[in-house]
């Protein structure tokens, strides 16, 4: 016999796993303004070791257009330059000998169109993501009524499945319309 409250208790959590996975990918897209989560896939080689900048450098955003990271020692800096040029975050750094600037051009109405696309093109495979974990749940909801699981309970069940689905699917779009407000706006 199913557990229903448990059942959708993991699909809730399952559901809220994927919105987060959307706000961590659209933190990482860069909207014109410095944000030093664009940063979190740049991997620095330290004494052999290829490990995470934050992990060898402070991270600042200093204004709106440029991010500085001052190394802890500063015989890395040639490394922090050649992992952010080898990652893909597309902007070239600068070194004045003391730290690594960032200096973040502002995007042109075509970028910020594609960057929109990019948003909606995530969000769409977020909210796929949840579909399929609230069709996963609505299948094994109808196999439990062969286990002796009750309609009645199978379709409170259900309703219950689909408010949750609404609530994050909500969620996503609240997500989405903030992150192009935030592109769109020069």
């Amino acid at each position: 016999m199913i557990d229903v409250k448990a059942t959708l208790k993991d699909a809730g959590e399952r559901m809220e796993m994927a919105v987060m996975y959307l706000q961590e990918e659209l933190a990482r897209i860069r909207a014109g303004r410095a944000n030093v989560a664009i940063l979190d896939g740049v991997r620095v080689n330290s004494y052999g070791s290829m490990v995470p900048l934050n992990q060898v450098a402070n991270v600042s955003v200093p204004d709106a257009r440029t991010i500085a990271i001052r190394p802890w020692d500063k015989k890395q800096i040639k490394d922090i330059e050649k992992g952010i040029m080898d990652s893909d975050v597309g902007i070239t750094p600068e070194n004045n000998g003391e730290m690594v600037l960032l200096h973040l051009p502002q995007p042109t109405e075509e970028r910020r169109k594609e960057l929109v696309k990019q948003c909606n093109k995530i969000g769409e495979n977020t909210k796929i993501q949840v579909r399929n974990i609230r069709a996963d749940i609505k299948d094994k909801l109808k196999k439990a009524i062969k286990d002796g699981l009750s309609e009645d309970l199978e379709k409170d069940a259900e309703a219950d499945l689909q408010a949750e689905h609404d609530k994050r699917i909500k969620r996503i779009d609240q997500l989405l319309d903030e992150k192009q407000k935030e592109i769109m706006t020069v």
